[in-house]
């Protein structure tokens, strides 16, 4: 059975999120620490409830960036992403709540979160404040990273006697890793492609004119900046000498003299422990390395915060840790780490591939040949990965080229086995890379001269250019995995023909990390196919301890696979005026909105409701009291015998599922005491005890649930949601510039009126009213209205949310006339709301402008059913169907 797919924008309560089961750990003899890292659980919780109580205690400048990130949502036609995954959100949301609210500064207040009970202090190396932040390969580390510098940033410029920086130290292990972030922030673009700074005018404040730090990258130092400075390094530049070390003393801790690539002039790791800083914070990227006090990162560091407690008085400000992997030597999690996001949670909210491993029948058909050469004896491993590379390759390749990614034993191997892959197989030739890579995972150097260096150079940029529709590239193979920052999304199949061994426990992840990125949106489900000899399938199903569901299915014959279908702009098709079939449709501000008031205002009084009789239960009945929530789903059970549960709690679990139904994130503190007076004085008649047992137990029963529920959503949604009566032109959307996505394999038609390649309908209904207008000889062109146009507007439903609601087709009737259609099977209540929704904003829209008409039209199926014999024109759909009055 598929699992269900968790949207990864919506909140988590801490209860829903994985944690390993008692049987888990017995089954793969783990203890909890190597599974779960020990403040978290705590953290969660407490998070949870700051976010509910409208983030109180946190500074005003972090409250406002606070609602800015997360309680709207941006514009596409300015930002890249409209919102940050809930990861994102809860990692920053438990740096600032460590720092600012439980003022965690030291070990000593971290511990006070440990669910373990078996930390101590000497878990805890440093002397100044460090937090870890655990999240899996490919889910956007670098953002919360953006949001962490802007956090600290925006505090010092702008709260008095903040202990924060405008000076940020971002580190890198390594040059594939340096690189990838130099990319992300040279002229500052990842600030700017997010949503992770404030338009100017926000709560008073010009934040995007404020935002002003100069990036320093290496030791290509600009003038120190009083504005604030982002200095971006690897380590080596960081190090306590002027010296890099060999791949041994990396890890092992000492270094060698060295200037091999160490720029002339300012040197970084001075100006770090100079006078000209007099505060700084510490953002170390694939952190996972600094897990021994006696290695010279962590030593470099330690270094820095010593010479800035000897200069200036004071710790560094924070140090941030990123990574997906936080383990030590033995497997247990840094202790250090106050935010978990695991590869399961992202494979089940679709923000990374889903492995998929062959299943029983087909390993078992996989033997390894006696053979002193490695290609003859891996021959049907090989075989296999090039089969599900090429289904792959098939079904992908108008729009990205998949990547088979090959791990052999050694660099001898790695040669055989590009030499056998496009010999053997003629659509691998000339297309196989091989990149030999060190200890660190970076790409190795094969000699010192200019020539090597630049070889060197070349192989590096084609590494980093293979998702690129120009890399001549389809396979990879490789002896090292390419340990981090190797960020590729194209790698769709990988084969394993080594073994590996690591008392950390790691490297599962970080090989299945290479081709855990997506290659599409997270709204398309992707595959990462592994395939290898039986140590490497063991191998990498360890990673089941972790909670990762890995998929099976057969492998090797016939294609059972249904293939997706590309939807993209038919630019190729000659018989097609592109231009002349584009329709614009204008983007408008909100017309309904929800006005996060002071819900204080509500008045519990003011609403008539049917009052319950309070009933008398037995003791029996009172042992056992079961709390479902909003869902109707099992929340919690409270067994007693002697005791009475907390009151409170129950207020608190009550509040908490109003404020979810109606999707507010805030007003707890105001919420919490009208619920209580309501249920005590209100909702049985009379005032009742709400200490004693009998009510709580009546509380716990579904009629008393749902008025609770009932009157707080008809009493918020009367104070919050509102309606301006008019919108604004923001921007518009053409629909020859909608990208291409795929689509589940289902019936579609090839349109000659439409600026897309293919049309798909949800319903036969649709595909027959596609085909109609595609032959309607009086327009010019119709389009199905994909959700890649993200053409949209918001809609009161019946339940009292404010929902999103897509009309389903546009026609172009001629170029001042544009008609956007809804088709409807059965009708329900939300449908009459979504209609009426279409046409305000048409009269909203065709106030706003006059070049183009827009005007609603409502199709009912049975309507269509019983007139379509009828209807030969589009001129007959605006008789029988066009809504008045537009």
């Amino acid at each position: 059975m598929e699992e269900k797919i968790i949207n990864p924008f919506e909140i988590m309560p801490p209860e829903n999120r994985w944690r390993p089961t008692k049987e888990q750990q017995e089954l793969f003899g783990e203890a909890t620490e190597k599974l779960m890292p020990p403040l978290v659980e705590k953290i969660r919780q407490a998070v949870y409830e700051w976010r509910l109580n409208k983030y109180k205690g946190a500074t005003e400048t972090s409250k406002q960036l606070l609602n800015f990130w997360f309680e709207q949502k941006h514009d596409k036609t300015v930002y890249d992403i409209q919102q940050y995954f809930f990861l994102q959100r809860e990692a920053i949301e438990s740096i600032i709540y460590m720092y600012e609210v439980a003022k965690a500064l030291d070990k000593y207040e971290m511990m006070r979160f440990d669910s373990s009970e078996r930390i101590t202090t000497g878990m805890f190396p440093e002397n100044w404040t460090r937090y870890v932040i655990k999240a899996a390969t490919g889910s956007g580390k670098t953002k919360i990273m953006v949001l962490a510098i802007v956090w600290s940033y925006f505090n010092k410029l702008y709260e008095k006697n903040s202990t924060l920086s405008k000076n940020q130290l971002v580190i890198a292990p390594n040059i594939i890793v340096l690189n990838r972030l130099k990319k992300d922030f040279e002229g500052l673009k990842a600030f700017k492609k997010d949503p992770a700074i404030p338009e100017n005018g926000y709560f008073d404040q010009n934040w995007k004119n404020d935002f002003k730090p100069i990036i320093h990258f290496q030791d290509e130092l600009k003038p120190i900046s009083d504005d604030g400075n982002i200095f971006l390094t690897n380590i080596h530049r960081v190090y306590l000498t002027d010296t890099e070390p060999t791949q041994e003393e990396y890890y092992l801790g000492n270094k060698p003299k060295s200037d091999a690539d160490k720029a002339k002039g300012l040197d970084l790791g001075k100006i770090l422990r100079s006078t000209k800083i007099k505060d700084i914070v510490v953002l170390n990227d694939e952190a996972h390395h600094i897990h021994d006090p006696k290695m010279q990162w962590f030593k470099s560091i330690q270094d820095i915060n010593n010479q800035l407690k000897l200069k200036q008085g004071k710790n560094i400000s924070v140090q941030i840790d990123f990574t997906a992997t936080p383990k030590h030597t033995n497997g247990s999690i840094f202790v250090q780490t106050i935010s978990d996001f695991p590869l399961v949670e992202a494979i089940n909210q679709n923000i990374v591939k889903s492995p998929v491993l062959p299943d029983e029948k087909s390993r078992s058909q996989l033997k390894e040949k006696i053979s002193s050469k490695f290609t003859e004896r891996y021959r049907e491993f090989i075989g296999l990965g090039v089969h599900e590379w090429k289904l792959q390759y098939e079904e992908f390749k108008s729009q990205k080229t998949p990547l088979l990614f090959i791990m052999t034993t050694n660099t001898k191997e790695a040669d055989e086995t590009k030499e056998f892959l496009e010999k053997e197989y003629e659509i691998l030739k000339d297309a196989v890379l091989v990149i030999h890579t060190n200890q660190s995972g970076d790409i190795k150097e094969t000699g010192t001269s200019k020539k090597d260096k630049e070889k060197l150079e070349k192989l590096r940029k084609a590494a980093d250019n293979v998702d690129s529709p120009n890399s001549p590239y389809k396979a990879i193979v490789s002896v090292m995995m390419l340990r981090e920052g190797w960020d590729v999304r194209n790698v769709s199949t990988i084969v394993g023909l080594r073994p590996y061994k690591s008392k950390a426990k790691i490297l599962p992840e970080q090989t299945l990390g290479r081709g855990l990125r997506k290659m599409f949106g997270f709204n398309i489900k992707e595959e990462l196919v592994v395939v290898g000899s039986p140590a490497f399938i063991e191998f990498v199903e360890e990673i089941k301890k972790n909670g990762v569901k890995l998929g099976y299915r057969s492998m090797g014959g016939e294609n059972k696979k249904k293939n997706s279908i590309l939807i993209e702009i038919d630019k190729e098709n000659k018989k097609k005026d592109i231009e002349m079939l584009n329709i614009v449709l204008p983007v408008l501000s909100p017309r309904i909105y929800r006005d996060f008031k002071d819900l204080s205002k509500i008045d519990e009084n003011s609403i008539a409701i049917k009052t319950l009789k309070l009933k008398k239960f037995s003791d029996k009945e009172l042992k056992k009291i079961v709390f479902r929530d909003i869902n109707n789903k099992i929340s919690h059970i409270t067994e007693y015998s002697d005791t009475v549960p907390d009151y409170r709690n129950v207020v608190k679990f009550f509040t908490n599922n109003i404020l979810q139904s109606v999707r507010m994130f805030s007003g707890f503190e105001q919420l919490y005491p009208k619920v209580e007076n309501f249920i005590k004085t209100i909702l049985f008649g009379k005032e009742v005890k709400l200490s004693d047992a009998q009510t709580i137990k009546n509380l716990a029963e579904p009629k008393a649930k749902k008025i609770i529920y009932d009157t707080f959503k008809t009493l918020i949604d009367k104070q919050t949601i509102k309606d301006n009566k008019t919108a604004k032109l923001k921007s518009k959307i053409h629909i020859t510039e909608a990208k291409p996505f795929f689509a589940d394999s289902k019936k579609f038609l090839p349109p000659t009126k439409s600026a897309f390649n293919k049309i798909i309908g949800d319903s036969d209904f649709e595909l027959d009213f596609a085909a109609f207008l595609d032959t309607s000889p009086d327009i010019i062109s119709f389009a199905k209205n994909y959700l890649s146009l993200n053409f949209r507007m918001e809609y009161q439903g019946e339940d009292g949310n404010l929902h999103d609601y897509y009309p389903d087709f546009f026609v172009k009737e001629n170029e001042n006339t544009i008609y956007i259609i809804e088709t409807k099977g059965r009708e329900d209540l939300d449908d009459i709301r979504k209609i009426a929704r279409l046409k305000t904003w048409c009269e909203d829209v065709n106030n706003l402008q006059n070049e183009i008409k827009y005007i609603p039209i409502y199709i009912k199926q049975k309507n269509w059913d019983k007139y379509r014999e009828d209807i030969r024109k589009f001129a007959d759909i605006k008789k029988l169907f066009k809504i008045k009055k537009v």
